[in-house]
């Protein structure tokens, strides 16, 4: 493996200076186009108008409503997700079963469905007309335009992020060190705790500040489930969407500062995360 890298690099390095430049280039260029400029022009329409604008924009009630919504929704999704994701990722890399190859491929589901189509499917077995709508109605239970609603949306869209980093890192570690334990006379779970879950620590910090931050921007779901309802219903993505739709450009700028900010505290958290990762995989590498 070392002796492919080396050659790789060697024949990279016989590259003319021009073409790496220019490569390097346009990825600068493309990038910047598509995030870095975005993002600025973001900050700066939220300042526009002064600092005491900005502060009045994101201390009003609506956006505080909005924004303690978004958190209670990550608070809720976030640990539910990270139990299921550590669950379905001991079960896939640790043991053979019965339809594992299906169990595997229905974790991928929300990666290809659309999250309009996620928030729709809910409308359609919890909404008046829905397959569960009239027993919901009969029992005062109200899923759709509430709460519940936003944390079923997003919990579709975020399961399979804490899963999808941990099945990779527990399959890399194999079970050497597990059979180890059990000789030594300890139990299925104290091999799990002790053993299995250490050693896939940094994945699955990884796999929880991914499903956070989906959880904190996801749009496309809860929106069709959301009802718009001010106050109540309203994630932040929502509601930077409410006032840009109101021409109030200022208040929508400067919510979205909020966000914007998250995902680079996220982007910073995941980048270190990514390079704990490797350090590990390469560590589990070497002992194999």
């Amino acid at each position: 493996m070392a002796r492919s890298n080396k050659n790789v690099s060697s024949i990279v390095g016989r590259d003319p200076v021009w073409v790496r430049v220019l490569l390097i280039s346009l990825a600068v260029l493309w990038l910047s186009a598509l995030v870095a400029i975005p993002l600025v022009s973001i900050f700066v329409q939220a300042f526009d108008h002064g600092g005491a604008a900005y502060l009045e924009a994101i201390f009003a009630s609506d956006t505080f409503d909005a924004l303690r919504l978004t958190l209670l929704i990550a608070f809720l999704v976030v640990p539910i997700n990270t139990l299921f994701g550590i669950a379905v990722a001991w079960c896939v890399a640790k043991f053979e079963f019965t339809g594992k190859s299906i169990l595997s491929a229905l974790i991928d589901i929300p990666f290809s469905v659309s999250p309009i189509i996620a928030g729709l499917v809910f409308v359609l077995l919890f909404g008046t007309q829905g397959y569960f709508g009239d027993w919901l109605a009969a029992h005062d239970i109200k899923i759709l335009f509430a709460v519940p609603g936003l944390v079923l949306a997003t919990l579709f869209v975020t399961f399979p992020f804490v899963a999808r980093e941990l099945i990779p890192a527990m399959q890399a570690q194999g079970t050497d060190e597990e059979q180890a334990g059990l000789v030594l006379g300890a139990t299925g779970w104290q091999t799990f705790w002790r053993i299995t879950l250490p050693n896939s620590r940094w994945a699955l910090l990884y796999g929880i500040v991914l499903c956070t931050a989906r959880a904190v921007g996801e749009f496309g779901a809860v929106s069709v489930v959301s009802g718009h309802i001010r106050g109540k219903t309203d994630t932040l993505p929502l509601h930077v969407e409410i006032l840009y739709n109101e021409y109030n450009f200022a208040a929508a700028f400067s919510a979205a500062t909020i966000l914007a900010a998250f995902g680079l505290v996220s982007l910073v958290a995941k980048k270190t995360l990514e390079y704990r990762l490797r350090r590990q995989t390469k560590l589990l590498e070497s002992k194999v």
